[in-house]
């Protein structure tokens, strides 16, 4: 018989009154790590590094056997290592068993405890769970986030700030099974009063684990109010198999790396994983279609519109169907630079000074990601706007201005088109703004009138010297006139 099978079978507790009834349950705790020795006989993980992972086992008849908990979640298993006295939920899996102890639905919506709902009938699988043992984050939003304690000697201790850095906050991270650290500060989280970490970390930040770092006598003899460790990990989500980051296989981190069912997916969960990649909102999904059934971690709609991290509304599961997610923001962002031959050009703070006259080169270009495309290079006055299109070769394209006139000034920008999955995506490059200045260096071109400037050059070269220079101070004098505010 298979798990859906089962399910038609039997009626399987509903998964938000277990969890509350599982809080009810692991309610026995007290602060910094005492707990209620009644009930912590109760439940157990076995076959682990140590007592805080291995199989989840409960005791019942006087005899302990794993519990079958199917569609267990991460959020849901914390409630088991705050039981144990153990750190945060990293992993959990569903794991095959010849016997186990079942959950009976009826007694659970009764609100009886726990240990007093378990049954003989139990489909033969069982949770595989991996707490952290001496790390751990409170009063946070999720998982990974909140204010940080550290076991020693079977006792919590809050971290103070000074003791604590961006490196050590990369193991602790790490360790919980986070992403990568994105805020540590002070004051973010609730304090209370807990003893105070006596030793100052020095982790490399390869460490795999807070207490395998260094750490020396802290030269503090006290923590300030507030300045308890408040740490936020980011969440370990990630699109792989495409060029950029923004599209791929839909990957979550629940212990190590796995796929996604595509069951119920549609572009306003995926707007979720785009906009926490930073990657705009979605621009498509797509299924693949596996050879055959592989292990898979199933998210259900509703708790990503709940607000929960993806990581704790992972369920383990099987399919032969994984999900693929393309978001707007695809292509990386094309460069626009400029490029000179003559004349004389500033950098400012702003854009770019280029003489007048000079010949001057636009470059647009982009990191190889896809073959092909074009270059739309953009140009926007206050009162006009055209575009130039070129397309991509060796994933650039070049646009030459030969002679640098007061009507190229203003922003360009360079704009990458591109076709790829069957749709058209394009990226823009920031802005850079172009200001023309200077006069030319002969005084002859000033004059607009090309006529009249070649009669002034011919009527110079037939008069005598001192007349040259008194025609010349005059055309200087008329020159600047003509080209006042050019510079």
């Amino acid at each position: 018989m298979n798990i859906a099978e089962h399910r038609q079978k039997h009626v399987y507790p509903d998964m938000d009154q277990l969890f509350v009834l599982l809080l009810l349950w692991g309610s026995g705790i007290q602060a910094y790590g005492k707990q209620d020795s009644t009930e912590s006989d109760d439940v157990r993980l076995v076959g682990g590094a140590n007592h805080c992972g291995g199989t989840l086992q409960v005791k019942h008849l006087g005899e302990w056997k794993p519990l079958q908990f199917i569609d267990c979640t991460l959020k849901e298993a914390a409630v088991f290592c705050k039981h144990l006295d153990c750190g945060s939920a990293v992993s959990i899996e569903q794991s095959p068993q010849s016997s186990v102890w079942g959950v009976n639905s009826t007694c659970v919506q009764s609100g009886s405890a726990l240990r007093n709902c378990v049954t003989t009938e139990g489909f033969s699988s069982a949770v595989e769970l991996t707490c952290s043992d001496s790390v751990r984050l409170l009063n946070g939003s999720s998982l990974c986030s909140g204010r940080l304690e550290v076991k020693s000697d079977q006792s919590w201790s809050s971290v103070c700030e000074t003791d604590f850095d961006q490196q050590d906050a990369e193991v602790v991270c790490r360790e919980l099974g986070c992403g990568p650290p994105s805020v540590l500060q002070g004051a973010l989280y609730e304090e209370v009063e807990a003893p105070v970490w006596s030793k100052e970390f020095q982790c490399g930040g390869q460490e795999s684990a807070l207490l395998d770092c260094r750490s020396s006598g802290s030269a503090r003899n006290s923590c300030s109010p507030g300045k308890a460790v408040g740490l936020t990990c980011s969440e370990p989500v990630r699109l792989v198999g495409q060029a950029s980051r923004c599209a791929g296989m839909l990957e979550v981190k629940v212990g190590k790396w796995r796929t996604i069912d595509y069951f119920d997916w549609d572009l306003k969960e995926a707007h979720v994983v785009c906009e926490h990649l930073g990657c705009g909102s979605a621009f498509s999904i797509q299924w693949k279609n596996e050879p055959s059934e592989i292990s898979v971690l199933k998210i259900e709609p509703d708790c990503v519109h709940s607000g929960s991290a993806l990581r704790e509304c992972a369920k383990s599961s099987s399919s032969f169907l994984t999900l693929n997610v393309t978001c707007k923001d695809l292509l990386v962002q094309p460069i626009i630079s400029v490029s000179f031959m003559n004349g004389v050009s500033m950098a400012q703070q702003q854009g770019l000074q280029v003489s007048r006259g000079s010949n001057f080169t636009i470059s647009c270009s982009i990191q190889p990601q896809y073959p092909g495309g074009s270059f739309q290079l953009t140009f926007t006055s206050s009162n006009t706007a055209y575009n130039y299109t070129q397309p991509a070769v060796n994933h650039s394209a070049h646009f030459l201005f030969p002679a640098a006139e007061p009507t190229h000034q203003g922003n360009y920008s360079c704009i990458y088109h591109v076709y790829v999955f069957y749709h058209d995506l394009s990226s823009e490059s920031p802005l850079l703004s172009v200001t023309v200045s200077g006069c030319p260096l002969d005084p002859v071109e000033v004059v607009s009138d090309r006529r009249t400037a070649a009669k002034l050059s011919s009527l110079l070269d037939n008069i005598s010297h001192p007349m040259q220079q008194t025609v010349t101070a005059l055309s200087s004098s008329f020159s600047g006139s003509l080209l006042q505010g050019c510079y």
